[in-house]
Formats: C-alpha cells, structure tokens, sequence
C-alpha cells in the first residue's frame, strides 16, 4: 500500500494509484458466497444447467465482484503515514458492465477521484474503480468507492 503524507494527498488527484493482482473466480468461491448470501440462481451455482444458457456455464454474482473489491485494494490503494482507521463509506454508481465467468481471473483498477478533509478530522477519499475480466474488453464493474481515512 503507498503510504503518503497528507501534504502531497492532492498530488494523486485524478491519477491511477494501483492495479491489484490478478484473481481467479473459483465455482467453489460463487457457492460460498451463494450460501452466505442465499442467492443460488442457477446461473451461479448450477454448471450443467447454466451450459445451457446463452452465457455458456456459471457465472460469478455481481456482488460477489463487488465484495472482492476490499482485499484487492488492499496493497495498491493510498495510505495516509498517519493512519489511525480505515472505514468503507459506501460506494455510488456501481454497474456491473459484463459477467464474469467462472474461471476467469479479475483485477481492480483505482483511481483517485478526489480527497477531502472533513470536519472531524478525516480525509474521504473517493477512487474510480474499474474491475476488469482477463482477455475482455469491457469491464466487469465499475463504481465510485467512498473510504474514509482517520489519522
């Protein structure tokens, strides 16, 4: 994770920050997240009857994408040298652009959007994020991730 000071914060203002390493989207990941969440459409957790579909085999949740953007900022997004806690805050503007099939393997892309100080003291830093599918040319998801930083 590059640890920077907040004096130079707004130096990384609309530049990417990081790509994570690539991932592999695993039938047995897709079937823990269908259990934990109870969503077992057929489209994620069926492979003979999901062949069947136009998509051609299982498919990993939307959300589950969305969820694995946590560990795979995880190294590759800013860090201020201060840092007491991190926070998720939310996200805007999430779209899931293209399915991602088992057994192909992922990667974020982060942008820094903007950073601001707030009144408590924090920073809110606000990334474009891109998740990109291996050999695609569209995306799987993109979104504006808000995380808040507490030094």
């Amino acid at each position: 994770m590059p640890i920077i000071q907040a004096s130079d914060v707004q130096s990384h203002v609309g530049k990417e920050v990081g790509v994570s390493d690539w991932r592999e989207i695993t039938q047995a990941g897709v079937n823990a997240f269908a259990d934990v969440t109870g969503d077992h459409q057929f489209i994620h957790v069926d492979p003979e009857k999901a062949k069947l579909t136009p998509i051609g085999g299982t498919i990993a949740h939307g959300f589950y994408t969305l969820s694995l953007l946590a560990g795979m900022a995880d190294g590759v997004t800013l860090r201020l040298d201060t840092l007491k806690m991190g926070l998720n805050y939310g996200l805007d503007r999430v779209r899931f652009i293209a399915p991602v099939k088992v057994g192909a393997r992922i990667r974020a892309r982060f942008t820094l959007a903007s950073v601001d100080r707030r009144n408590d003291g924090a920073y809110q830093f606000t990334y474009t994020v891109a998740v990109e599918i291996e050999g695609e040319d569209k995306p799987a998801l993109a979104a504006q991730w808000v995380f808040m930083q507490y030094v």
